[in-house]
């Protein structure tokens, strides 16, 4: 017996990741167990909540044509459809980058006592944002972070850049704080290209975090899940990219090889599931997450948390699920009703 029998997935976003969003989100729509739910797909950008197709348990799909996609009604996360009005029971969000990321549509949702599949507010606010995310790890003894410098609109550009070539050794990692799919990352290795680089990644948001670059052996991730009962990783996945970094052609277009399970000795895969997990309680963090993280000399380094991860036929997450022998439609049921 499900706990739900509306089950709305919202993608899009606000954010330059919203074509990626759309992906994930009607990946993730169609694998829904379509015995146990009514299933809707809205498409959310700027305000403008559109359903754009619906499929009834053990029905077709049904796509809206544009001009004739029900308006949602978010008053009360309804819609009407077909002169019937429909409230959503469950939300599984599938919106990368904001306002799905960054805390403000799981806090509209707790507001109303809709569930939904992702974390708190506070806790997707904190894990969304680089630095808070680092900053509240650390001091943690059995994970490291590289040295970073913050940086936010209005500060003296030139200044900044010369303290932290001071600082930090190159190369340097410079990022938005808040924003994925490497989108306005830059991989910096002279000290005159810094400004440069802090100025494109203002494109993407106001605080920017710059990080040492770190000597790797390995860059892994491992997605974390509660099942109802226990907390529990999913099987490594070494990422190899042709680029040198895991940078948008390499996520996107080809230009890195994904080795899952990761093709490393058995107690550095354990390790690296038990930090996930360990973190995943720590952050105090629900439903699926995934991180990010690079096997040093010196130890494992966390790179990031991913709150709500690509969920494609050809993302990470769901090569872990095929790694580990599980149904995906049967591990996207224990997300829902768990949540």
């Amino acid at each position: 017996m499900s706990k739900y029998q509306s089950v709305a997935v919202l993608y899009g976003s606000d954010s330059s990741e919203w074509e990626v969003a759309c992906r994930s989100g009607e990946f993730t729509a169609s694998r829904i167990d379509e015995s146990r739910y009514d299933v809707y797909e809205i498409f959310a950008r700027f305000g403008d909540w559109k359903l754009v197709a619906m499929r009834k348990a053990n029905s077709m799909r049904v796509p809206f044509p544009v001009g004739a996609q029900p308006q949602v009604d978010k008053t009360d996360f309804s819609a009407r459809i077909l002169g019937e009005k429909v409230k959503f029971d469950f939300v599984y969000i599938m919106q990368h980058g904001a306002p799905g990321e960054t805390g403000l549509l799981q806090g509209y949702f707790e507001m109303l006592g809709i569930p939904h599949s992702s974390c708190s507010a506070f806790v997707t606010t904190v894990a969304f944002d680089k630095y808070s995310c680092k900053s509240y790890l650390r001091g943690l003894d059995y994970v490291k972070l590289a040295p970073d410098a913050f940086f936010r609109k209005g500060d003296d550009v030139d200044a900044f850049s010369a303290q932290v070539s001071a600082r930090l050794q190159f190369p340097l990692f410079v990022k938005p704080t808040k924003g994925g799919s490497s989108f306005g990352i830059t991989k910096v290795t002279q000290p005159e290209e810094l400004p440069s680089a802090i100025r494109f990644a203002l494109k993407e948001g106001d605080t920017i975090l710059v990080e040492q670059g770190i000597v790797s052996e390995h860059e892994l991730t491992c997605a974390v899940y509660y099942d109802g009962t226990e907390v529990k990783a999913l099987p490594v996945i070494e990422i190899i990219s042709q680029t040198g970094w895991f940078d948008y052609d390499a996520k996107y277009n080809g230009l890195s090889q994904e080795v899952c399970p990761a093709e490393i000795p058995d107690a550095l895969a354990a390790q690296i599931q038990g930090i996930s997990c360990r973190l995943y309680r720590h952050l105090g963090c629900k439903g699926l997450v995934r991180m990010d993280y690079l096997a040093a000399a010196d130890g494992i380094y966390f790179l990031e948390i991913n709150i709500i991860p690509g969920m494609t036929n050809a993302s990470l997450v769901p090569k872990m699920v095929r790694a580990a022998g599980l149904n995906f439609t049967d591990f996207l049921t224990q997300i829902i009703e768990n949540a």
